[in-house]
């Protein structure tokens, strides 16, 4: 693929955040009495912004959404954050890829601050040119809004990008902004969920992402 510039989402594309995200959810939940013992019936939060998300799924009203995600936050800037794990061949991928001379960002509706967190903690931070994500007063949790802001700021060209992520937000954030996007098929998009967005390209495993690569 002949693309300089290579976005990657965080949640669900370099990493498996389901642990901790779920848990934290969890957290919140149970501080606005809402008891869910079942994490698996969380994993819908990982990857939309977390505002809206309380929003959809539980029906809070925008003030309420906003306590659930500080409740949120108090369990994960602290255990969250690192009850994580960057999906194997991430590192060889992003390896070549700089080896390729291509440049490379992250682009993820996560706040900015724990993202950067995540990549220096679990030690792919130095692949990346920048790592930008929302502000934690929900400013660019859009993925439109996000990209729109990542292009203008690094004056890409949206022809040489390519976004790479495993949900719908990542495809369409891509399209509005004139990018290419690539659909992952091992995060946490479904097969329905991702082709319905008709992405440019749809790679199975992370190995398959990686040999189109070559």
């Amino acid at each position: 693929m002949h693309y300089q510039n290579i976005l990657f989402d965080l949640d669900g594309t370099l990493t498996d955040p389901r642990e901790g995200i779920t848990r934290s959810i969890q957290y919140a939940l149970s501080k606005l009495g809402i008891d869910e013992p079942d994490l698996s019936r969380l994993e819908h939060f990982i990857g939309p912004p977390l505002l809206q998300a309380f929003m959809q799924f539980y029906h809070f009203d925008e003030a309420r959404a906003w306590d659930a995600v500080n409740f949120y936050r108090e369990r994960f800037k602290v255990t969250g954050l690192y009850e994580n794990r960057v999906f194997e061949g991430v590192g060889e991928l992003l390896q070549a890829l700089q080896g390729q001379g291509r440049t490379l960002y992250i682009a993820t509706s996560k706040p900015w601050v724990y993202a950067r967190e995540i990549a220096r903690h679990f030690e792919f931070d130095r692949h990346f040119k920048v790592i930008y994500g929302s502000e934690l007063d929900g400013t660019r949790t859009d993925k439109v809004e996000l990209i729109a802001h990542l292009l203008e700021q690094e004056q890409l060209e949206p022809t040489q990008t390519l976004m790479i992520g495993d949900r719908k937000h990542d495809l369409i954030g891509a399209r509005r902004n004139g990018l290419d996007a690539a659909a992952v098929g091992y995060g946490f998009g479904s097969f329905e969920e991702l082709n319905a967005e008709q992405p440019a390209y749809h790679f199975a495993t992370l190995s398959d992402l990686h040999r189109a690569f070559l």
